[in-house]
């Protein structure tokens, strides 16, 4: 049997196991996963304990996920891009990284929620980790206008200024009109606004006008659960179409599960299983 895992501090409260024995389940395969703490300082010594004992891959969240990338031999143009990988598959060559998080948002903004960022106008709240996890594969899905706006606009600007250098983006920007504001005077209104801060888990409001929002528009937080609701109830009393984001974390574990596995799982099924258990019971 294949053994995986999640890699993380803390790492209690992840539903990776929960995913990824069901995404096996349904797909007929066979495979162990755990979770697994890691010391602040323990990260390389994990890799090369997990290595030794046959573990094929692992999953990495907080505060990892730049020494994964790091720690790869061969990494994704997408982890390339972050700076950052979250997926680490162990081979005979070496440590192959991906970041699916930007997969994950799209897919699930795309497939899930059923909203095409093709020729739409994007706002990205954030330029940490999380905002640069995103960013490439946002470019790919071919925005008519991709603004990244943060509370420390250098962050901001040094954000887009790293992916307009990277070859892979020259094409996109053809394409997108990539952009780095200033939070407070955000110009123009927009399709689709993503929140990668983590406002939501500190209980602060975002300092951003509400006139942002297109009327309809997908108001979306990476955050799920109560941590979202917030920023929903904000979102939904200006006009937007509000959505949280647990579709993210299964749709980036389903690409994860590929890149292991060959296969792609029944991501939109295990969503639905997942929500529907989060109901408040009748």
């Amino acid at each position: 049997m294949d053994h995986y895992c999640v890699l993380g501090n803390p790492v209690e409260h992840s539903k990776s196991p929960l995913i990824h024995a069901r995404f096996a389940e349904l797909m007929g395969q066979s495979i162990a996963y755990t979770k697994q703490w890691v010391a602040t300082d323990g990260f390389s010594d994990m890799l090369a304990q997990l290595q030794a004992d046959g573990v094929r891959g692992c999953n990495v969240t907080v505060p990892f996920k730049f020494e994964a990338f790091q720690a790869a031999l061969h990494p994704t143009e997408r982890a390339q891009l972050a700076q950052a990988a979250n997926t680490l598959r162990f081979d005979d060559a070496g440590i192959y990284a991906d970041n699916t998080d930007g997969i994950g948002l799209v897919n699930d903004i795309e497939h899930n929620a059923g909203v095409r960022l093709a020729g739409r106008d994007i706002l990205l709240v954030g330029a940490g980790g999380a905002a640069a996890g995103v960013l490439g594969p946002l470019l790919a899905s071919g925005p008519r206008r991709l603004v990244v706006v943060n509370r420390s606009a250098d962050k901001a600007t040094a954000l887009v200024a790293r992916h307009r250098a990277h070859p892979w983006v020259q094409d996109l920007l053809q394409k997108t009109e990539l952009l780095a504001q200033q939070i407070h005077a955000v110009e123009g209104d927009f399709d689709v606004m993503i929140n990668a801060t983590a406002s939501s888990l500190a209980g602060v409001a975002l300092p951003i006008a509400s006139h942002v929002l297109k009327p309809g528009a997908l108001a979306y937080d990476m955050m799920y659960g109560p941590a979202a609701e917030p920023f929903a109830q904000w979102a939904t009393r200006h006009g937007a179409v509000a959505r949280d984001g647990l579709g993210m974390l299964v749709e980036q574990a389903a690409a994860a599960f590929a890149l292991w596995r060959g296969v792609h799982p029944p991501s939109g099924q295990v969503l639905r299983e997942m929500r529907a258990a989060l109901l408040p019971a009748a």
